[in-house]
């Protein structure tokens, strides 16, 4: 049970960096184009492209 006492300082630290993580990335715009990946890899623009 005294393992208790060291994980769930540990645990609370590792979801706090974590918290802070995806702060950072939200106030940095890292959110900004979810949708813009998934269309532009279904383009045609890949599809004209040689096989090799």
């Amino acid at each position: 049970m005294q393992i208790l006492t060291i994980l769930i300082p540990v645990s609370l630290l590792l979801g706090g960096v974590g918290l802070a993580a995806f702060f950072w990335m939200v106030r940095h715009n890292q959110f900004d184009d979810p949708e813009g990946d998934s269309q532009r890899i279904l383009s045609k623009e890949f599809d004209d492209q040689p096989k090799q």
